[in-house]
């Protein structure tokens, strides 16, 4: 197994990413679980300023910062909502979108209502909308060594379905009529934008990673 420091707290995240990347021999590594030359904690970290305009652009700030503060290969993810009828909102902003300062189970609760709020007088077929996700992996100097991005295709629903998920995924639901959040942990690390974009940026994160232990 190899040692992959993720930059994120959210463990619900770092579980899909271990899913998926376990079987290949990955050993996911959280933020919370790192500790820094000096002896503190890399989640203690002032958080980097994530204010690009794209999910890539994010990403690529996140992975580039944490990866030069930890001294260690980072994977950094950068994902949210996008919906056609409020021309690509709430985007890059999707996890502050209500902007409410609480933890995150009441932020993606706060984040629902409004979403609900501003597409209440959207006809369903009008509702389209897809999760994008854009990964980096960054050297110990903040260099960019792989990218990716997947998406998951769906409409917003009108109330929220399923506890399998976190942030929007009850609200997006699925061409078989499911939300994100009533699929299985198989089906949606099969299907999901999060799914898509380790898989496309596995087999060089993995390559780094064993030149990186030689």
């Amino acid at each position: 197994m190899v040692d992959l420091h993720v930059a994120t707290t959210n463990r619900h995240k770092l579980i899909e990413i271990a899913e998926v990347l376990e079987p290949m021999g990955v050993r996911v590594v959280g933020l919370d679980t790192i500790t820094l030359a000096d002896g503190s904690a890399a989640a203690d970290l002032a958080e980097p300023i994530e204010d690009a305009d794209t999910f890539a652009q994010n990403a690529s700030i996140k992975a580039s910062y944490y990866a030069k503060a930890i001294g260690r290969p980072c994977l950094a993810d950068d994902s949210g909502l996008v919906v056609d009828a409020l021309d690509g909102a709430p985007g890059v902003r999707s996890a502050r979108y209500a902007g409410v300062d609480a933890n995150r189970d009441q932020r993606d609760k706060a984040n629902n209502q409004k979403l609900l709020r501003e597409l209440a007088l959207v006809p369903q077929k009008k509702r389209t909308a897809r999760f994008v996700c854009a990964m980096c992996f960054a050297s110990p100097t903040g260099q960019t060594l792989a990218q990716s991005e997947g998406v998951f295709q769906g409409v917003i629903t009108d109330s929220p379905r399923g506890a399998n998920g976190f942030g929007y995924d009850p609200l997006l639901e699925l061409p078989d009529g499911r939300t994100s959040a009533e699929l299985s942990s198989e089906e949606k690390n099969e299907r999901s934008h999060r799914g898509a974009a380790l898989c496309a940026i596995a087999p060089k994160l993995i390559e780094a990673l064993k030149r990186s232990n030689r």
